[in-house]
């Protein structure tokens, strides 16, 4: 094994605790075949959802795509006006819900709404799916886009850089 890569969302927690979560479970396994320290880890978050990295290169990933191109400033306008998600910051936003152990508002669920709300340019058109689109949309990224806006995306990122530059 030449590295160890975990990736999740954050669901709004804090950055810092959930990676010593990951990395104590990961060191007491690798303790355990005397392997601690012997092998790269990264561990990356998608804050608050993945769907974070969309939002944020909004103009390569939603506005090119053929379901989402003809109705895609409405859908922007209504998420940052009605559901006050930030674009240039979108890792900030929503906040931790104790109860919910999860984000209040969730960044994903807003995003399909944007696509099923009642609106004379959703009718019959293509409903947000996490499984198909998210995935579709995150190969249109520009991460060097994503990084400025996106700080836990460019730690990632960096850390995998500077993993596949070592020698």
């Amino acid at each position: 094994c030449e590295l160890i890569l975990v990736f999740d969302d954050l669901d709004c927690r804090d950055a810092l605790v959930q990676k010593n979560k990951f990395l104590d479970a990961i060191n007491e396994t690798l303790n355990q075949f005397n392997l601690i320290n012997q092998i790269p880890i990264i561990i990356a978050f998608g804050a608050p959802e993945l769907e974070a990295w969309i939002i944020a290169d909004w103009n390569n990933s939603v506005a090119k795509h053929t379901y989402f191109r003809k109705r895609q400033e409405k859908m922007r306008w209504w998420l940052a006006q009605e559901c006050h998600i930030p674009f240039d910051n979108p890792e900030s936003f929503s906040q931790y819900d104790q109860q919910k152990d999860s984000c209040r508002e969730k960044l994903s669920d807003y995003l399909i709404e944007s696509t099923i709300r009642e609106d004379p340019i959703n009718l019959g058109g293509h409903r947000f799916s996490k499984s198909s689109d998210t995935p579709e949309l995150l190969l249109m990224i520009d991460p060097q886009i994503v990084k400025q806006k996106c700080p836990l995306f460019r730690e990632f990122c960096n850390a995998l850089v500077d993993f596949c530059q070592r020698d």
